[in-house]
C-alpha cells in the first residue's frame, strides 16, 4: 500500500447561529421560507484532509487568533502530521505557529478551488444549514455527526477530495509501507 505520510490540506470554517438561506427546490409559485437565527455566537472548525488516504482530522476552535490556531498545529503535528498545506491567513503565517516547525506551505490567495478542505465544508454546509438549531452545541452535534459519517467512509472522502493534480503532483513522493 501507498500513502503521502503526514500531509494533508487544511483549513477553517466558521460555525454559528447567525442562519443562512439555502436555495431549495419548490413548486413554481410557491415561497419558500426558512427559519433563521439571527444570534452571533460560533466557533471554527479547524479541518485537515488527505485525499489521497481519504483520512479527516478536525478540532473546534474558539477563534483564528494565532495562540488558537497554533494549538492546533501542535495537536495535528504530535498526531503524526508533518506538512500542511493551506491558505495565507495572517494566524497561519504568525511566527508563533511557524516555530512549532511543522512544514506549512501557502496555497495562492483567494483560491479555495484549490484546497480539498474546501470541499468537505460545501458537503458539511449542505447538511447544517438552512436549519435552525437550538443551541451553538447542537449545531456542533451536528457536524460532528457529518464528519465521523464522512470520516467512516474514507473512499468517500477520496472521492470528494483526491483530486487528479494532488495525486499527479505527490505520485513521486509516495511511501511504500
Amino acid at each position: 500500500m501507498t500513502t503521502a505520510v503526514g500531509l494533508a490540506w487544511a483549513d477553517e470554517m466558521r460555525l454559528g447561529l447567525r442562519g443562512l438561506g439555502r436555495r431549495v427546490w419548490a413548486p413554481r409559485g410557491v415561497k419558500v421560507r426558512q427559519a433563521q437565527v439571527l444570534t452571533y455566537v460560533w466557533r471554527y472548525l479547524a479541518l485537515a484532509v488527505n485525499g489521497l488516504t481519504g483520512t479527516l482530522r478536525w478540532t473546534w476552535t474558539p477563534s483564528m487568533k494565532k495562540e488558537a490556531i497554533a494549538a492546533v498545529v501542535r495537536e495535528w503535528q504530535g498526531a503524526g502530521r508533518r506538512a500542511l498545506v493551506w491558505d495565507g491567513a495572517a494566524s497561519h503565517r504568525a511566527r508563533l505557529v511557524r516555530e512549532i516547525g511543522l512544514a506549512l506551505i501557502t496555497q495562492p490567495p483567494a483560491a479555495p478551488e484549490l484546497n480539498p478542505a474546501e470541499r468537505v465544508f460545501e458537503e458539511l454546509r449542505r447538511a447544517v444549514e438552512g436549519r435552525t438549531s437550538p443551541t451553538l452545541e447542537a449545531k456542533m452535534a451536528a457536524v460532528e455527526h457529518e464528519l465521523q459519517a464522512l470520516a467512516a467512509d474514507p473512499g468517500r472522502v477520496r472521492r470528494l477530495t483526491g483530486w487528479a493534480w494532488i495525486t499527479d503532483a505527490l505520485t513521486p513522493f509516495m511511501v511504500t509501507s
